[in-house]
């Protein structure tokens, strides 16, 4: 079936609020970054799409709608009896009120498309019809029942919000509308065959043509307009618009209605329902999945898209990637003038039937692409940080929208290096008839996201092909109506009161995984997304030769504003011949991969959270629970005097009769024996109860330490040694010289810098010192590891610069205003400091207190 052309098809009004507020996104760029023209925007040409989970779908959001807030994940419990009651009452009201209103507009416009229905239908049973009894059946199929429904349920509800009150119920007009949701089904089978029979009715009789393009619809009650004019095809379209509005309206009143109120089953019930038809009805349609007609007159559809980095030709270009039933498009932005369309440049394209994919040890090493250095990301990400914070000062101080304009340009501007960047997984596609292609991703989630989609395609019967030059213009051409994903991934390309993410710590115990067919050598990796991309966050243990896993590990994950959460399984791999040649890893295989949503209301709670996870038919258990920063970030002052966390390091080392704590020597002498070399060693959080059951150990000076170092998992060491940093009373570098190093790391002149930044470290208390001497020659010994380690100076500044600086609460109250904002001014010079000793030439003890003289000058 040729595709549909709406001409006169209002946009999906969801998709439009939040594609038009936008200031920049991959429409202002092409994929090199370079500033773009934006043309005006473009109605949608295809069939809509219905999203059954209005909830979980970042595009619905009752704003969009025409007012309201965004959608909660799901219908909470409900408000407690009493509490808020007056406020939720209220809410319910006005609610009700919104879409009673929008009802009365709904109905007119039901009206106004029934109203040529009668004449037509009067004149065609005389000599000169202008339409035939079935073309009027088919163009106005199930209308008039819509319409009585609709009549109906608004006469009954428009008296109880009139005449509101505590007692008034609603609940089962609700119910009762959804459970005439049957006709919808008719209407929608029947959807695009009236459109088409409407088309062809127009095309062939210009009486019709007229009637049918200038439609009148009533204003509503209290308008001034009395009417508006209206194509027939936008008003056919608005039933299934309607749809989606009744199922978001039924979230929010359960959001407002107390779980003790009689509509609250009622509600649910009628919820319930809505979602199940629109998942029925989805199965039929979906506008992804509508595209171009091939040559032999199949319909190729859309199957997958988004935003990839492609090495190419050295060096790294950002492209829109489309996966269609039978080919995969590369493409990019084509540079465009003011005023003009916008249009996608095909790159390349490679038949789904001649792609294929080479193992890694196959494949040749990757072309020289010079890898940004870990630093300058981070310096990045810092940069992005500040420029939100002066964004929401700007906002805040109601500033020029030409000043937010241009910060927000500016950190679109390093949001988007950061994103071209930052991936280093390589993804390979080759053409069996020719040439290779390389994308770099930032998660192997992703990787085996498109492979996957890729290979159930390729499932079916595919013939090879050549695109004429005219057929590539028409399959590029349909790429910018038919893309799903329309915006480059960045926190600027994301509306105003969106979720900002959680910062803080996220705790996640892995517990067990079910459903595998085999016994194999198993394991979990958790991905939480940073910056707009995703990163490898911690990693459980291998169990091995097991159809039931059960590892029982928990973990503890910095968050930089995420959202989303990953758990993918894999099977080990010990075959050394199955050697990644990008990177000298032995590749292991993904067993399942699953995400959810980070969602504060569920995760925000002081108890721990049980969850499964579904993938590929295995299901893995696993709790999580959030702390938020400014919790996790307090150091408490210490009561006790026995053991060595939470005692102060002069304790400690005096107790000892040593110059650096007993546990700091300890886990640095295991780290250089056997962890030096760990991918993401210190960045990798190691098992939580690992962890506590060292600090056990170490608290109670146990004879067998040195046999449990030499059992224990190496992430689990690293982490006790940033824990005994963490919990120590104040920082390693005092409360009291705190000021003075923010001040002392500010300093523009590199003499006096030098100057301030030695005196400081001379003023410290010798332990203090002597631990902070010998951690910083480890962390250089780790940090010349990082081509096999991946861990920089600058990644291990950022692991360890808050653990030995953060000031203690008393202090910090003063430094740490926004708990929200991980990468604040303090927390980004933390890490520069430890930055600046960690680049310095060798420190020595001795030679710092004898050269008194040169550290003068007083701070």
């Amino acid at each position: 079936m040729e595709p549909l052309s709406h001409r006169g098809l209002p946009r999906l009004s969801w998709i439009d609020t939040l594609y038009s507020n936008f200031s920049y996104g991959a429409d202002d760029y092409d994929g090199e970054g370079n500033e773009e023209q934006k043309g005006p925007p473009e109605g949608s040409e295809t069939m809509p799409y219905i999203d059954e989970s209005p909830t979980m779908s970042p595009q619905l959001s009752a704003r969009g709608q025409g007012g309201g807030d965004s959608i909660s994940p799901t219908p909470p419990e409900g408000l407690a009896p009493g509490v808020e009651a007056g406020k939720g009452l209220e809410m319910r009201k006005l609610v009700l009120s919104g879409f009673l209103a929008s009802e009365e507009i709904y109905i007119n416009q039901l009206e106004a498309l029934l109203l040529p229905m009668k004449p037509l239908k009067a004149t065609a049973t005389t000599s000169q019809p202008v339409l035939t009894i079935q073309q009027i059946e088919t163009i106005f199929y199930k209308i008039q029942d819509i319409y009585e429904i609709h009549k109906e349920f608004y006469d009954s509800l428009c008296p109880k919000v009139q005449q509101w009150d505590s007692q008034v119920t609603m609940g089962h007009l609700f119910q009762k509308l959804a459970s005439q949701l049957g006709v919808y089904k008719a209407f929608v089978d029947n959807y695009k065959v009236a459109l088409e029979t409407a088309e062809k009715c127009s095309q062939s009789n210009n009486q019709f043509q007229k009637i049918s393009e200038e439609l009148k619809v009533k204003g509503p009650k209290d308008s001034k307009d009395s009417h508006t004019s209206v194509t027939m095809e936008a008003l056919l379209y608005k039933p299934i618009d309607r749809v989606t509005r009744s199922t978001l309206v039924l979230h929010d009143l359960l959001k407002h209605t107390p779980v003790d109120h009689p509509d609250y089953p009622l509600l649910q019930d009628a919820l319930r329902i809505s979602q199940n038809f629109l998942s029925s009805i989805n199965e039929d349609i979906d506008p992804r999945r509508t595209a171009v007609t091939t040559p032999k007159g199949e319909t190729r559809q859309l199957v997958k898209d988004g935003f990839l980095v492609e090495v190419s030709e050295s060096s790294r270009k950002l492209r829109h990637v489309f996966l269609f039933t039978d080919v995969l498009l590369c493409a990019k932005l084509k540079k465009t003038s003011a005023g003009k369309h916008q249009q996608y440049d095909c790159k390349w394209y490679i038949p789904l039937a001649d792609l294929v994919f080479p193992s890694p040890e196959e494949s040749e090493a990757s072309p020289q692409v010079h890898p940004f250095p870990d630093h300058e990301l981070e310096d990045m990400k810092m940069k992005i940080s500040a420029l939100k914070s002066e964004i929401q000062k700007e906002k805040a101080n109601k500033g020029q929208s030409r000043a937010i304009e241009r910060l927000k340009k500016k950190m679109f501007e390093n949001e988007f290096l950061l994103l071209l960047n930052s991936p280093t997984i390589p993804f390979r596609i080759h053409n069996r008839n020719g040439k290779s292609y390389l994308f770099l991703l930032s998660s192997d989630y992703e990787r085996s996201e498109w492979r996957e989609a890729i290979q159930k395609l390729q499932k079916k019967d595919l013939q090879a092909f050549v695109l004429s030059s005219v057929e590539l213009q028409v399959l590029t051409g349909s790429c910018f109506k038919l893309r799903t994903v329309h915006n480059i991934p960045v926190t600027s390309n994301k509306d105003d009161d969106e979720s900002p993410g959680l910062y803080g710590f996220l705790h996640v115990i892995v517990h067990s995984a079910k459903g595998f067919k085999q016994s194999a050598n198993l394991y979990c990796t958790l991905e939480v997304d940073s910056f707009g991309y995703f990163v490898s966050k911690a990693k459980t243990r291998v169990f091995r030769d097991t159809t039931e896993p059960k590892w029982d590990e928990e973990f503890e994950i910095e968050l930089e504003g995420s959202q989303s959460l990953r758990i993918l399984c894999y099977e080990k791999c010990y075959d050394k011949s199955k050697v990644n040649k990008d990177n000298n890893e032995i590749v292991d295989k993904i067993m399942g991969k699953g995400q959810i949503q980070l969602d504060p209301q569920t995760v925000e709670t002081k108890n721990w959270h049980t969850d499964v996870i579904e993938m590929n038919g295995i299901k893995v258990e696993f709790s999580m629970k959030f702390t938020s920063r400014d919790t996790s970030l307090k150091r408490t002052p210490s009561k006790k005097q026995t053991g060595v966390f939470g005692v102060k390091i002069s304790v400690v080392t005096k107790r000892e009769r040593s110059k650096v704590p007993y546990i700091v020597r300890q886990c640095v002498e295991e780290v250089e024996k056997r962890g030096i070399e760990e991918v993401g060693i210190y960045r990798i959080s190691g098992v939580a109860t690992d962890i506590q059951a060292l600090k056990a150990v170490f608290d109670a000076n146990n004879k067998d330490i040195l046999l449990m170092l030499s059992d224990m998992d190496i992430n689990a060491i690293a982490g006790t040694l940033k824990l005994y940093f963490r919990e120590l009373p104040e920082p390693l570098l005092t409360d009291r010289l705190y000021p003075a190093f923010m001040e002392g790391i500010a300093l523009s002149d590199p003499a006096a810098k030098e100057n301030c930044m030695m005196h400081l470290l001379r003023t410290l208390p010798d332990p203090n010192l002597i631990t902070f001497l010998f951690l910083l020659e480890h962390l250089k010994r780790v940090a010349e590891k990082e081509p096999i380690n991946k861990m920089s100076l600058h990644n291990l500044a950022t692991v360890f610069g808050p653990t030995l600086l953060r000031p203690s609460e008393v202090e910090s109250k003063a430094h740490l205003t926004s708990a929200a904002d991980i990468w604040s001014h303090d927390v980004m010079a933390q890490v520069q400091v430890l930055l600046y000793y960690l680049q310095h030439p060798p420190i020595s003890f001795a030679e710092l207190k004898r050269n008194t003289l040169y550290f003068s000058t007083d701070v």
